[in-house]
């Protein structure tokens, strides 16, 4: 009987999960849920994110040693950096187009608008929110600059929040493995290189339990959702967000079809597991070992890109979150009945790009960014908490969505990048028991 396939058993899971747990939602089942389903999901989560940065680490170090001329990487890293700053554009602006010609914020009532702001505005996470970005709003125009600098390798690595400084440090080390010559660099190279094997070895036995982790996390989402009337009211914001975001997967497949020439059906098929993780946690870090994991032994990006190209994808490329934020900076306005001018809009669209570079690859740093946003085309301070508590209610199901987005986007980018500089082959899939006859 033939195994069914990796995508469909999560897919199974999730469908499950939405199911039990609105039953047990109905029966008033959300300690148990909390108490005995919920763990199960978060463990997976925090596997996923143990093996991220020893990822990271090895992928990228391995990468470049074997590039054995610093200017591949050099063109890598310009071309890289250049078509995420194109998709974040374009993302931003197809947002505010959908915002601005099906205008959500105009159907929302006064009362509607009452009732958020008493449930929502005092909010400790508004408010940590809102706290988070005052801090980072402080800091000089350079800051993200000094911030990708650790100041203790260690300190990086035991953080990760502080990908950024992990890569920084990763790719200071394999370029200074360069110079030294091969020779000198061997012992270290081969160290990374099984280091590399070992990681994507943990990644394959994780992946076993992803159909029942996607089951824990879908099923303590339903019952940690909010007043179903406060979501319908919030439905057409939800449906401009969606719709946009369904337009970014079809301008990703548009850009595979065209730049790469294969099959964006096919690309999405072997992609899917990753975006249901992806949608399951909420997270892009958490996600990144599967994303490298699918692109370079299902899709056949050479490590050489994909080591480099996705862990600055998860950390700057938010095309997801960077639509969103349009979107939801718009529709606060036009729910408080607010104007927003042409430059506002222009200012929108670079704020948001700005922000998206070094946000936190995790659940909720979309909502910090917007804060950003929402200062910046000048939204009164007062009202921020009431702009916020606008669109609380629907973040979490919107966050999962947009990052879905940030890593089909990701994994678009390196196909791109990849064969610009003949670097995207043939698939080789490998399997966790592909050596288990030597142990056993």
């Amino acid at each position: 009987m033939k195994k069914l396939a990796l995508h469909w058993q999560i897919l199974i899971g999730m469908l499950i999960g939405l199911v039990f747990g609105f039953i047990m939602l109905q029966t008033e089942g959300k300690d148990f849920t909390e108490d005995w389903i919920k763990p199960i999901g978060s463990i997976f989560v925090k596997l996923l994110k143990l093996i991220a940065i020893p990822l990271i680490l090895a992928s990228l170090i391995k990468g470049i040693s074997d590039l054995k001329d610093i200017s591949k990487f050099k063109n890598i890293g310009l071309r890289t950096i250049g078509i995420y700053i194109i998709t974040t554009v374009i993302a931003i602006s197809i947002g505010l187009a959908l915002v601005n010609i099906m205008q959500p914020g105009d159907g929302v009532s006064d009362e509607t608008i009452a009732k958020l702001t008493e449930t929502y505005s005092e909010n400790s996470s508004v408010k940590a929110k809102i706290e988070e970005a005052s801090k980072q709003m402080g800091t000089g125009p350079l800051q993200f600059l000094e911030d990708m600098v650790p100041d203790n390798a260690f300190n990086a690595l035991s953080n990760n929040k502080l990908m950024l400084q992990v890569i920084f440090f990763s790719i200071f080390l394999g370029i200074s493995m360069l110079l030294i010559g091969e020779k000198r660099a061997e012992p270290m190279k081969k160290l990374f290189d099984s280091l590399n094997d070992i990681v994507l070895k943990m990644v394959d036995l994780i992946m076993l339990f992803a159909p029942i982790a996607v089951f824990a996390l879908l099923a303590n989402v339903v019952v940690s959702s909010d007043d179903p009337d406060i979501l319908y009211a919030l439905l057409k914001y939800a449906g401009v967000v969606v719709l946009g975001l369904l337009l970014m997967i079809v301008f990703y497949s548009v850009l595979v079809a065209t730049f790469t020439k294969k099959n964006p059906f096919w690309f999405l098929k072997e992609m899917s597991p990753a975006q249901l993780l992806a949608f399951s946690t909420s997270s892009s870090a958490a996600t990144l070992p599967v994303t490298m994991e699918r692109v370079e032994e299902h899709i056949g990006v050479d490590k050489e890109v994909s080591s480099f190209v996705l862990p600055v994808g998860a950390t700057i490329n938010m095309d997801g979150t960077s639509l969103y934020q349009a979107v939801a900076a718009v529709f606060i306005f036009q729910a408080l009945g607010l104007d927003l001018t042409f430059t506002d809009q222009i200012t929108i669209v670079l704020t948001a790009l700005l922000a998206s570079i070094g946000s936190a690859a995790v659940p909720g740093a979309g909502m910090v960014m917007l804060v950003i946003v929402l200062e910046s085309v000048g939204l009164p301070p007062e009202l921020l908490p009431i702009g916020l508590a606008l669109i609380f209610a629907v973040d979490r199901p919107l966050d999962m969505c947009r990052t879905v987005v940030n890593v089909t986007g990701d994994a678009t980018v390196s196909m791109i990048v990849a064969k610009s500089v003949g670097k995207l082959g043939k698939p080789k899939v490998k399997n966790w028991d592909d050596n288990y006859d030597e142990v056993k």
